[in-house]
């Protein structure tokens, strides 16, 4: 198989000797099937052992080796080096802080996960196991299925311009999760994310540069389930206007 010689500058920072991140270039020899992530790989197990990065089923499920390349937001073992030149750029992906070389701190995106309560919620508990499953139609399912493919991979968090500027946002992820649920004909907890999902912090900081959907390995189409969520939430505030108000008893 032909092989062509790349050169890879591959973003270094190693907390315990380096005061700040710097570049350092491999010369790999890539097969044109190669992903980024074989290239990595290889000069883990044959050039520098010391090279830190994640990443652990190389077929787009897992989402763990989210890095940036020649400055994009991508999944490694998705970007093949045929489409690149001969000089490729690897960098731990943007608006999050580097633990080491390409490893990223993940705290504050599963925080923000977190409180969104991604999981289905029943106010009336669950039912015994004997009653049977929660049955679905097609209909039911389609409209939740696309914001089901999130693999929690963080590029859209990388490619976001507000997350970038407002580290507060609850981000895009998060937010296309909380409204897969939200649309779930079996969940009941679309109010007890609401004050999350509808917050500045939530929906409304948005401005929908559309960049999540753009670099978004799973087509997840996140911007558009936040947009959904805003329609979602101007919808309860009027609804919430004509409700009749409780008097207090005299």
């Amino acid at each position: 198989m032909t092989e062509r010689m790349i050169e890879f500058e591959v973003l270094r920072y190693r907390p315990d000797t380096d005061h700040e991140p710097v570049f350092e270039t491999y010369r790999v020899p890539c097969n044109e099937d190669w992903v980024v992530l074989d290239a990595l790989n290889h000069i883990k197990d044959e050039i520098d052992g010391t090279l830190s990065y994640r990443w652990s089923c190389h077929m787009a499920v897992c989402g763990s080796c989210g890095m940036q390349v020649n400055g994009e937001p991508k999944l490694a073992c998705k970007a093949f080096v045929r489409d690149y030149g001969d000089r490729i750029r690897v960098e731990p992906l943007a608006t999050f802080p580097i633990e080491r070389d390409l490893v990223v701190d993940m705290d504050d995106f599963t925080d923000k996960l977190q409180s969104v309560k991604p999981w289905i919620i029943r106010e009336d508990g669950e039912k015994p196991a004997e009653e049977g499953e929660y049955r679905q139609s097609m209909g039911e399912l389609r409209k939740f299925r696309q914001f089901s493919m999130c693999i929690n991979c963080m590029l859209c968090y990388s490619a976001c311009p507000q997350y970038a500027l407002n580290p507060e946002f609850i981000g895009p992820a998060a937010l296309a999760l909380a409204h897969r649920y939200n649309l779930d004909s079996r969940d009941q907890g679309a109010e007890q994310r609401r004050d999350v999902v509808a917050s500045h912090a939530g929906v409304w900081d948005c401005t929908f540069v559309g960049q999540c959907s753009a670099v978004c390995p799973k087509d997840v189409d996140p911007a558009a389930a936040i947009q959904q969520g805003k329609i979602e939430s101007s919808k309860n505030f009027f609804l919430d206007l004509l409700k009749p108000k409780k008097t207090g008893a005299k």
